[in-house]
Formats: C-alpha cells, structure tokens, sequence
C-alpha cells in the first residue's frame, strides 16, 4: 500500500495523535507497537464480569440471601451513579441552565428506578428465610451506606440534615459542629439504653472524617447552592424547581418508605417486634414525618411540610389515589 491509498481521514487523525504525544514527550511508533499487539477487548473483561458476579459470598446456606446481597450491591452501585451526576454538577459543567436540569432528571431518574426497584428484594425473599440468615449479619446493617449520606450531603446545606429537635440551635454552626447533630445518628442507638450502638459505632470509625471533608467540599457547591447562585429565576426556574421537588420527595419520602414497607414486612409480627440486624430504632428513624429531613424546604409550604410522608402512605398504603 502506497501513501495515496490511505484514507485521508487516518492521516489526519495520526497526524493528530503525533501532535499529542509530541506534546507529553512520548513517542507515538512506540504506542503503535503497543496496539499492535493487544488483544481485542472482550464485554467480560471490560466489566470485570468475571469479578463482579464473585462477589455474592452468602453467611449462610439460605438460598435467598443471594437475593439480599444483589439487591444492595446493585443499590451501591446507582448511587454511585447518582455522585457521578451530581459531582459534574458541581465542579466540572459550565453555567449551563439545561445541562443543570439534565443532570437532576438523570439523578432523579436513577433514585426512582431504586424505590421501584425495592419491591424485586420485598416480594423476592422468603419471610422464614430472612429472619433466619439475617442474624448472621450482626451488626451489618443497610444504615452503613456510606454513599447514602455522601448523597445528602451533596445535596443540601448540612443544616438540614441536623435533628429536627435542635436544628434551630444549630444555625449558621459550622460543619464540624453540625456533625455531631446529624439526624441520622439518633435512628443508630440501642433502644434500652440510649447509647449508640456498634453499628453506629463502625460506621463513623470508617467514615466520620471522609464524611466531614466531603460536606465541606459541598458546603458551597451542593445541588441547592449551585441552583441558588446561579439558576433561581431564570427561564428554567420552574422546571429546576419541579425537579428539586421530586428529587426531595424521591430521596427524603419514597426511598424511607420503601424500607419501611419493607421493615414492616420483615420485621414486624404480631404483637412483637423485631429489632433490625444493627439494633437501629427504625420505627423512629425511617418514617419520614418524624424527623421531616427535606433537603429544599424554601420549595414547600407550610402544610406540605406539616404533611410530609402523608401522602405516600395514603397512596401506597390505603391505595387513596388523588
């Protein structure tokens, strides 16, 4: 093959990739060679599906805690794609209106495609089976979700996700003095005592600092910042606020919920109840109109927020449709 038989098209884009390496100071025949002799890449290893499905290891000879153990690897793995989302939004993408409004819909999309989803894990165990492997799971508990709470931070002022009972004590503190006050924490402490239990315990061992550095990263460039500084008000507005809206209800109502039904499912029977693997107080931390945690509370009234959770329960509950 001569010169001339060469699409013009390579030429430009070696030319392209010569200029590239010419500029880090590496030689481009040399890379050349290194394609020459790769292998093709393969759907297998380009996943590591080989990997990924080795790592559903069960406590138990119960056949359903595979179902268990899925269901949260693939949970762990949206709301990576969820801080994908929202770290773009952040700190890479340009004042951009639309591509705002994009990066919400593709949170929003991933968090509803999770409530919806829960009901696969709710309707695919076995009640006996459960109750029995789980206490091979003390004190794991789904609580530990690391990546749940980097959400929350990313997408709110921390303030908001302090306490109910003190939040007004706690204004204009600092992220290091919020921290303490975190709502969650209260739903991680032993139920006789008052004292936090291990699972807490683990938890902010592994995460306490991480979680500190990742809020004030965020302090100025969370989700609510990022719409006030730079899309309140403008041609977009109502569509950022309807998405806002539905982020909050998808993360602060439907995505509680949906663990509460499964909690009430799981761990209720009457006339006892239950403790969850971690020894957390879920009949206290998971219904969303005791602690009311809503991220954007500038976008609700007054009786939406006095009524927050209502009308999932009366929707999913008692089946009342508007």
């Amino acid at each position: 093959m001569i010169m001339k038989d060469i699409d013009p098209k390579i030429l430009e884009q070696v030319k392209k990739l010569e200029q590239k390496y010419e500029a880090m100071g590496q030689d481009l025949s040399s890379y050349l060679d290194g394609l020459l002799h790769s292998d093709y890449l393969t759907y297998w290893d380009y996943i590591h599906l080989d990997t990924l499905l080795s790592l559903q290891n069960p406590k138990t000879h119960f056949p359903d805690e595979k179902i268990f153990i899925i269901y949260h690897q693939i949970t762990e793995l949206y709301f990576k794609l969820i801080l994908n989302e929202i770290e773009q939004l952040a700190f890479e993408d340009p004042k951009d209106a639309a591509l705002f409004l994009t990066r919400l819909k593709r949170v929003n999309r991933y968090l509803l495609h999770l409530v919806d989803s829960f009901d696969v894990m709710i309707d695919g165990m076995d009640q006996n089976q459960f109750l029995q492997f789980r206490m091979s799971l003390l004190p794991a508990s789904g609580f530990q979700s690391g990546q749940l709470r980097l959400i929350e931070f990313s997408s709110t002022p921390m303030i908001n996700l302090t306490e109910r009972s003190v939040r007004a004590e706690l204004e204009g503190q600092d992220i290091e003095s919020l921290y303490p006050h975190l709502y969650w924490k209260k739903g991680a402490t032993e139920l006789a005592t008052g004292k936090k239990t291990l699972t807490l315990r683990q938890f902010e061992e592994k995460y306490a600092d991480e979680f500190v550095r990742h809020a004030q990263r965020y302090a100025a460039d969370n989700i609510w910042s990022k719409y006030k500084s730079s899309y309140e008000g403008g041609e977009a507005n109502a569509e950022i606020v309807e998405q806002l809206r539905h982020l909050d209800l998808l993360a602060n109502v439907n995505w509680r919920l949906a663990h509460y039904k499964s909690a009430v499912r799981y761990l209720q029977k009457d006339p006892d109840i239950i403790a969850a693997t971690g020894g957390t107080n879920w009949q206290q931390y998971l219904p969303p109109r005791f602690q009311k945690v809503i991220f954007y509370p500038e976008l609700w009234s007054k009786k939406e927020i006095e009524d927050w959770g209502k009308s999932w329960v009366e929707e999913t509950v008692f089946n009342l449709k508007k």
